[in-house]
């Protein structure tokens, strides 16, 4: 379903005012890795957003995910004291790991094998 203006305005604030929290907090550069936020999807309701995060060669992506759900709730805290005067409620918020990075550069791996293969194979 295609999200409302509403829907996208609302992700947009929130994905701005949730990389200005994790850049404050020092969640960006973590583990060696960097982490951004790609996409902030919302419900029809507005009651949750639904938070992507590309991993960017971060060691223990599992280990990271489980601790930035653990702090969910200061997260929503923090947004909540951002946005009182945009949002009348300020929407639970859920983490996901965004793997589009990972599928992309698996993909061209994949393709430069097949070339390699093709220029391998081919009759000179």
């Amino acid at each position: 379903m295609e999200e409302s203006k509403r829907q996208k305005q609302v992700g947009k604030l929130i994905q701005q005012e949730m990389s200005d929290i994790f850049q404050r907090a020092g969640m960006n550069m973590v583990q060696g890795g960097m982490v951004s936020i790609s996409k902030v999807s919302m419900t029809p309701d507005l009651i949750e957003a639904r938070i992507y995060l590309s991993l960017f060669q971060v060691k223990d992506s599992a280990l990271l995910m489980k601790d930035i759900k653990e702090k969910t709730w200061d997260y929503r805290k923090q947004l909540g004291e951002r946005t009182k005067n945009q949002l009348r409620r300020v929407p639970y918020l859920e983490f996901f790991v965004d793997d589009t990075l990972d599928y992309v550069f698996k993909m061209e791996n994949i393709f430069k094998k097949i070339e390699e293969e093709r220029e391998s194979n081919k009759p000179s």
